[in-house]
C-alpha cells in the first residue's frame, strides 16, 4: 500500500507542474496525432517463410526508458536491434542518459519519453546503419490507452515506424478492466489460451492480454502501435519471446537499467 501511495503522491504534484493549460495543449497534440495512426500492415516486409519471395522482417527493434530511483528526474533511454534470422542474436544497441524536464502525467506518457526515444532512433538513422529496425517494440501501450493514443502509437507517428505496444499492466478502457480480464483469463474455457481478445464495452477490439510462455502467470498487453495490424503484432510478439517479455523490450530493458547504473555510479566516483 505505501508504493501505491507513493505513486498517487508523484502522479498529484507531476500534475501540479503541468498545469491545465499545458495538459490541454498535450490533448490537442494527441487528438491531432492521432488521426495519422494506421492500423493496418503498412510495409514492404513479409514475416519470415521458406516459401517467402518478398523482402522478409530481420531486424526487430525495441526501446525502453529507465528512470532513477534515487533521483526521478534522471533517466536512461535505450534502444537495441535484433536479428530474427540468427536466433535473435543483438546485432545494435544506444543508450542516451539525460535529465527530464517533463514530468510524468498518466495519460501523458509520450510527452516524457517519445523525445527520448526519436533521438535514439534519428541518430541511428543518421549513421545509416544496415540495422534500422523494420518494427518496433515499445515498453507502453499503443492503442490501449485512455486516450487511444498512447506511447507506440505516440512514437510510430513521430518516426514513420510500424510499432508494436507492449503493456505489463492493463488501463481501464471502455468498461475492461484487470479484475475483469484475470477473471476471463481463468475462465475454464480460456485457461488453454495463450491469448484473450480485448473488446470493450463498444464492441471495439483494443488489444490482447497474452500468455507469451507457457509457464507464464501474467498476461502481456499487446496494442496496435502504429503501421500494424494486430494480427501481425501478434504474429511478432510470439516469435520474439524467450521469456514472458519480448527480447526486444527485454534487452533494452537491462541495458537502460544498467547503463543508468554504470552513469551514477561515475558520478559519486
Amino acid at each position: 500500500m505505501e508504493g501505491v501511495n507513493e505513486k498517487e503522491n508523484e502522479e498529484v504534484e507531476a500534475q501540479k507542474h503541468s498545469g491545465p493549460s499545458e495538459l490541454g495543449k498535450w490533448a490537442e497534440i494527441q487528438d491531432m496525432l492521432k488521426k495519422r495512426v494506421i492500423t493496418e500492415d503498412d510495409f514492404p516486409w513479409r514475416l519470415p517463410s521458406l516459401q517467402s519471395q518478398h523482402q522478409q522482417l530481420r531486424y526487430v527493434g525495441g526501446v525502453d526508458v529507465s528512470v532513477s530511483k534515487e533521483d526521478p528526474s534522471m533517466a536512461c533511454g535505450s534502444l537495441v536491434v535484433l536479428d530474427l534470422h540468427h536466433a535473435l542474436r543483438l546485432v545494435y544497441q544506444c543508450h542516451t542518459v539525460l535529465t527530464l524536464d517533463v514530468p510524468y502525467v498518466p495519460g501523458f506518457l509520450a510527452f516524457r519519453e517519445a523525445p527520448i526515444l526519436v533521438h535514439l532512433l534519428e541518430k541511428m538513422k543518421s549513421t545509416a546503419s544496415p540495422f534500422y529496425p523494420q518494427v518496433l517494440m515499445v515498453d507502453g501501450n499503443g492503442l490501449l490507452h485512455p486516450r487511444g493514443f498512447g506511447l507506440a502509437s505516440h512514437l510510430g507517428v513521430l518516426a514513420n515506424l510500424p510499432t508494436i505496444g507492449i503493456g505489463k499492466n492493463l488501463h481501464h478502457v471502455d468498461g475492461l478492466t484487470r479484475s475483469g480480464v484475470k477473471e476471463l483469463l481463468e475462465a475454464e474455457e480460456n485457461r488453454t489460451k495463450d491469448l484473450i481478445t480485448l473488446r470493450g464495452s463498444s464492441g471495439f477490439i483494443w488489444g490482447v492480454a497474452m500468455r507469451s510462455t507457457q509457464s507464464s502467470l501474467k498476461p502481456l498487453f499487446v496494442s496496435i502501435g502504429h503501421r500494424i495490424s494486430l494480427d501481425t503484432a501478434i504474429k511478432v510478439v510470439k516469435m520474439t519471446c524467450k521469456f514472458r517479455v519480448p527480447e526486444p523490450i527485454r534487452q533494452a530493458d537491462i541495458r537502460s537499467r544498467k547503463h543508468l547504473r554504470k552513469h551514477q555510479i561515475g558520478r559519486l566516483e
